[in-house]
């Protein structure tokens, strides 16, 4: 059984965040924000990464550098699992297993977030959505969590604001959805907290609020008092 394990907090020195599967950086921000010095890794360029990047094999780097971090998010290729790309009969490779694997022997928490079709392959999961945080969208992300690190399921509040139809202009008084070709790329910046992010970054990524949220339980769980020689 994994026991906990302590994040190292050196006085003047962030914690460091490994970022798998980075794309555009919805969950960087979100980390950065929460306190972590963040480093993504994606097969793809990512030139709108907006922290330390590096074009990796994801899987194959954490096998070699993920004991060097404090903390590490994956989010494995989502389309494999997703209503949309499901619906157009596109195929996608599979990596949740895969990435659960490699993450298992860094000896560091973890955390493997995907949308509602994967919740089938993911271990006791934990649901996030927007208006938990003040966004905007309903956004449901599905979170495992490993390598000692655990979240709690908050308060799902109802969903009470009427819903933009998938891909059209979002109407005063509904959330957007933000998916596929979607309309007002301005707007959607806005609401998820991404105003570097292009469409395709943002039909993809995170809320940034989901992984500060995240981050921010991370340091209270798993990081010792920082005691400061005088």
């Amino acid at each position: 059984m994994t026991q906990p394990t302590t994040v190292r907090r050196v006085h003047g020195r962030r914690p460091r965040l490994l970022d798998l599967f980075c794309c555009q950086g919805g969950a960087a921000k979100g980390y950065a924000d929460a306190g972590f010095e963040v480093t993504g890794i994606d097969l793809a360029p990512q030139p709108r990464y907006p922290y330390a990047f590096v074009q990796a094999d994801a899987i194959a780097f954490v096998l070699e550098h993920g004991a060097a971090f404090d903390f590490i998010h994956a989010s494995p290729p989502c389309q494999h699992d997703s209503d949309c790309q499901r619906l157009r009969g596109n195929t996608h490779p599979d990596l949740i297993a895969p990435t659960r694997t490699a993450l298992e022997t860094t000896g560091r928490p973890w955390v493997i977030e995907n949308v509602r079709g994967a919740v089938p392959k993911l271990h006791a999961p934990v649901m996030l959505c927007g208006p938990v945080f003040g966004v905007a969208t309903y956004r449901h992300r599905y979170f495992e969590t490993g390598g000692g690190f655990t979240l709690t399921q908050p308060d799902h509040p109802a969903h009470l604001v009427p819903q933009a139809k998938m891909g059209r202009p979002v109407p005063p008084g509904h959330y957007g959805q933000f998916v596929g070709n979607f309309s007002g790329v301005d707007h959607a910046r806005r609401v998820m907290g991404v105003e570097w992010m292009n469409r395709d970054g943002i039909r993809e990524c995170i809320p940034p609020a989901y992984a500060e949220h995240i981050g921010r339980t991370v340091l209270a769980q798993l990081v010792p008092a920082l005691r400061v020689a005088a």
